[in-house]
């Protein structure tokens, strides 16, 4: 089957409340990394208008951050059968990149510093609370190490054996926690540098089935290309029962653009230190 036969369809989540980083940048680079390679592209925004068969016939899904009211209306929305169709989706390996406030709404809870507390879709075994405003932001740039184990697996081969490190930044005011007891969830990975899931112990985000949930925007894949490759690689395979091993892309840009924020951090990725 030729490439141009093949459609991989992005979920984007709630694309109007939630863009506050400019996380559209996320959905640029699985559009154009897919294109460039031959593939075709539809893009379907899962908001107020889109039905739970709109979210049922997605391949990948994006989802961004938003401020707390922003987060209230969605969740308001997201309801009923669309809300099932998203734990449907993620549950059965629906690869996706949720970062900033997405991933709170994929826990059991958020609580704002002011106001109720919103009930997220129980997907991700995690709560988010947010201290007050007297207590300080987490704010800066973000390096992780990523261990969850099938994904760091994975990344690693795309890299061609190198360790999979994410680079990003970090603007969130929540402080998570992620419950991996259970076995159903893991840490995405460990800070190298940054304050992660909630500055204490040295976690940051979580990874389900083939769902990547971090405070890392900026946007992350802009800044971490070889993560949007899996994505599409993941999403072909499940979508169509088959394996796919992407052609290479040129990305010496981008991956000098890596190792010039390492060095500007400071970073020594041989031997690193948790936090600033």
């Amino acid at each position: 089957m030729a490439n141009q036969e093949l459609e991989l369809t992005i979920g984007w989540l709630y694309p109007t409340l939630m863009s506050t980083y400019g996380d559209r940048g996320n959905v640029i680079v699985i559009e154009r990394r897919a294109q460039w390679r031959g593939y075709s592209v539809r893009i379907q925004a899962l908001d107020q208008n889109a039905t739970a068969e709109d979210i049922k016939s997605v391949d990948v899904i994006v989802g961004g951050g938003a401020q707390d009211r922003q987060q209230e209306i969605v969740m308001r929305d997201l309801q009923g059968a669309k809300a099932d169709a998203m734990r449907e989706k993620l549950d059965s390996g629906t690869p996706g990149v949720f970062t900033c406030g997405s991933p709170q709404l994929l826990g059991h809870y958020y609580e704002p510093g002011l106001g109720k507390r919103i009930e997220g879709l129980g997907i991700l075994d995690m709560v988010s609370v947010h201290p007050g405003d007297d207590v300080k932001r987490c704010i800066g740039n973000l390096v992780i190490e990523v261990t969850a184990s099938r994904l760091a697996k994975e990344l690693k081969e795309i890299l061609g054996g190198a360790t999979p490190y994410l680079v990003g930044f970090e603007n969130h005011g929540g402080r998570t926690r992620v419950n991996t007891q259970g076995g159903k969830v893991e840490v995405l990975g460990k800070v190298i540098y940054g304050l992660g899931n909630n500055g204490e112990d040295g976690t940051e985000g979580a990874f389900y089935q083939n769902a990547i949930a971090t405070y890392s925007h900026g946007p992350l894949l802009p800044k971490n290309p070889f993560v949007a490759d899996w994505l599409i690689q993941t999403a072909l395979r499940l979508k169509y029962q088959q394996p796919f091993a992407l052609k290479p892309l040129e990305d010496k840009l981008a991956m000098k653009a890596r190792e010039t924020m390492f060095n500007r951090l400071k970073v020594d990725l041989a031997t690193p230190a948790v936090g600033k």
